[in-house]
């Protein structure tokens, strides 16, 4: 039941409804979640601001609240969870004029993060190490992460039929909501959608070990439910045994993105083959590693034009 909103009623209370009748039922689940966290801090920073008390300052200096205890890239996110809302509402004449207009958007500086992963002795050295019996099991889908560079979700939603051995491709179509409960999700974005190409020596062994399952179930899920930390955990002690950096299962599509562009293959095939929505977001994500290759290509062309002379 919708609940009559006017101009004297709270934001929050606004809001609230306007997700309810948007969103709910619209977005994925974890989309959702970024919705409900926006209407938490609204709660917490404005709880008496009403509608027609909305002006540009009061946005502003919620962005600013907000910000403080945020990056800039966070802060954001909550702007454009909040925008669509704010807009609604001056379409409706709850709010007179857009309060978003010319917002700026502070934040905290960002922590430097430094992303794992492994060079190429490393990675040879764990995949040496791995125990690939008859059978599906875990270390299987560590080999295959490493090999193609997917997403953990992606990896566990495999099934047999999507395996097309006689091209050398897999199919990348879903992923699998571990998260919460199982079952066959759409894929991040539409780019995720994709077909990877598999080398020979991994098409003769996936197409003995998956052979005899049924086509359309994942090859990775049993019965149980399933943990990230459980595969992370076995990752872990192959690393420590093997006396290499631990690392993450999704520190592997790190690993494979990394290999790629330090061979040479050029940002746009990664993006391609990782199901990047853009090369941007390749760009940002390896700008260390691009920046090594540009350094390495300074060195050639010196070397090229001092042997001119």
């Amino acid at each position: 039941m919708l609940e009559s909103i006017t101009r004297d009623d709270l934001f929050c209370t606004y809001y609230a409804q306007w997700v309810r009748v948007y969103k709910e039922g619209a977005v994925r689940k974890v989309t959702l979640g970024k919705y409900h966290m926006a209407q938490a801090w609204l709660e917490k920073l404005i709880p008496d601001v009403r509608l027609k008390d909305m002006t540009r300052v009061v946005y502003q200096q919620m962005l600013n609240d907000y910000a403080l205890s945020h990056e800039r890239q966070t802060t954001m996110d909550f702007h454009h969870q909040l925008k669509g809302a704010v807009l609604d509402a001056v379409d409706d004449g709850l709010i007179d004029r857009d309060p978003t207009r010319k917002a700026i958007i502070k934040g905290k500086t960002p922590t430097a993060k430094k992303m794992k992963y492994l060079n190429q002795f490393e990675l040879h050295t764990l995949l040496s190490s791995l125990d690939l019996g008859s059978e599906i099991s875990w270390d299987w889908l560590i080999m295959l992460t490493a090999k193609t560079g997917l997403r953990f979700s992606e990896a566990l939603a495999l099934t047999p039929r999507d395996f097309d051995f006689s091209h050398q491709m897999l199919s990348v179509s879903k992923t699998w909501n571990y998260k919460d409960g199982g079952g066959f999700l759409p894929t991040k974005n539409k780019s995720s959608v994709r077909k990877v190409q598999l080398d020979w020596q991994t098409v003769i062994q996936f197409s003995e070990l998956v052979k005899r399952l049924p086509p359309d179930e994942p090859i990775f899920v049993t019965g149980d439910k399933v943990y990230n930390s459980t595969v992370n955990a076995i990752l872990a002690r192959h690393c420590r045994q093997a006396k290499i950096p631990v690392i993450s299962i999704h520190g592997l599509r790190h690993t494979h993105a990394s290999l790629l562009l330090f061979a040479g293959v050029s940002i746009a095939s990664v993006a391609r083959r990782l199901g990047h929505s853009s090369m941007t977001t390749t760009q940002k994500t390896y700008l260390h590693i691009i920046q090594e290759l540009e350094n390495q290509d300074v060195d050639l062309v010196m070397r090229s034009l001092s042997g001119l002379s």
